[in-house]
């Protein structure tokens, strides 16, 4: 298996724990007859887990390599997803969610270090088909469980069985990866990242750009269905699919991003995709009727795909220690991810559905504005392609 296959593989098996989980959650609050708000504090439980130990990721990652963190903690985290079935309490359920969070937000954070170091090598963009292989074994993964709660498949029969071939899966690949001993994967001469490795000054303005990206994102894929149903009167299935197609939209792109990336460099795929975003903003605040509104949200995910791969890239060559520069993004991104929806719900409350999703497209233009932060540094340009040609720094 090659090296980029092999990291595919590593972003599609992470993105398959999270879209397995993700379908059973209905069964787990049946088995353990929880209320809303109980069920509320267990899901608030993992992305804890991940801040605590995403600052950490990049200390492991340096005393052990890339690849030997990587294929500890996603394996770890494969483990752990048989056990939210299994808890026989909410306290347990509690700790079980936090141990996921830590895995995934730990791994998420090697592996998208390791691809950085692979595409430093490779001479040329990888990291948006990555992160689109992640949502396609996210909503692969989705299918399969929600074929087996269709069907009626208990939950513990249903994460055991998902958690081993992942598992195998998962190891199968981790072979792959490259070698933390070959040269320019693990510099010799690089400080040793914090033991806690918080966002640095230098990484702030690419957290900006991500932190935009990554609000649009959250906001649109919570707030999407409910969206078309208030404002465009969208029945059930139709304001169900507003989602689907955005998640979609932004799957694909992901998965061709990596050639408009080279076709027109990073800082202008990113404003071109704010601009985009902006026009699906617009759509989607002036839309009276569904079909509209859906428009609206697929441009939106078209606009904001390409982004957050293009800051991850950009955070893993800023300085000498990749896993640090990702780490520093990804925590600044997270929190995104976690107050976009409460912040666009309470602005729907207090004003309206158009209010707040006009925000959101003011929120979008800033990213548009910053694009320029993602130009390749010389850490990247410095490197050897596959070919054996330099890495351009092309805009």
């Amino acid at each position: 298996m090659s090296h980029h296959r092999a990291i595919a593989t590593v972003f599609a098996v992470h993105g398959a724990i999270a879209g397995t989980v993700s379908t059973r959650i209905p069964w787990i609050q049946d088995h353990l007859s929880l209320d809303p708000r109980t069920l509320g504090l267990a899901l608030l439980c993992p992305p804890i887990g991940a801040f605590i130990g995403m600052p950490m990721a990049g200390r492991l990652a340096y005393r052990f390599g890339t690849r030997a963190a990587t294929r500890a903690l996603l394996a770890a985290w494969c483990v752990v997803l048989a056990l939210p079935a299994l808890a026989p309490s909410p306290a347990w359920l509690f700790a079980v969610f936090f141990l996921s969070g830590v895995g995934a937000g730990m791994s998420d954070i090697t592996m998208n270090a390791h691809a950085v170091v692979l595409e430093r090598r490779l001479g040329r963009s990888i990291m948006s088909g990555l992160h689109g292989m992640w949502a396609v074994g996210s909503l692969a993964a989705g299918g399969v469980g929600t074929l087996a709660a269709q069907a009626g498949v208990d939950a513990r029969i249903h994460l055991g069985v998902a958690a081993a071939v992942l598992l195998v899966l998962h190891g199968l690949a981790g072979r792959g990866l490259l070698r933390d001993g070959d040269p320019g994967v693990t510099p010799q001469d690089a400080p040793a990242p914090r033991r806690f490795a918080l966002p640095s000054r230098a990484i702030l303005p690419l957290g900006l750009v991500g932190f935009c990206a990554v609000f649009a994102e959250g906001a649109s894929a919570n707030w999407a269905a409910v969206y078309l149903t208030h404002v465009t009167d969208a029945g059930p299935g139709v304001a169900a699919a507003g989602y689907t197609v955005l998640m979609l939209c932004m799957a694909g792109t992901r998965l061709m991003g990596d050639r408009v990336i080279r076709l027109l460099g990073p800082v202008t795929a990113v404003r071109a995709g704010g601009v985009v975003a902006v026009i699906g903003g617009l759509t989607v605040v002036t839309a009276r009727v569904p079909a509209l509104g859906m428009a609206g949200f697929a441009l939106i995910g078209l606009g904001v795909a390409v982004v957050m791969p293009l800051v991850m890239a950009a955070a893993g060559n800023t300085g000498t220690n990749a896993s640090e520069g990702v780490t520093g993004v990804a925590t600044i991104t997270y929190m995104s991810g976690m107050i976009a929806p409460p912040i666009t719900g309470w602005l729907a409350g207090s004003l309206s559905y158009p209010a707040a999703f006009t925000m959101i497209t003011c929120v979008v233009a800033v990213m548009t504005l910053l694009a320029r932060v993602v130009r390749p540094s010389g850490v990247a340009s410095a490197q050897p392609a596959g070919d054996g040609s330099l890495v351009g720094s092309r805009d």
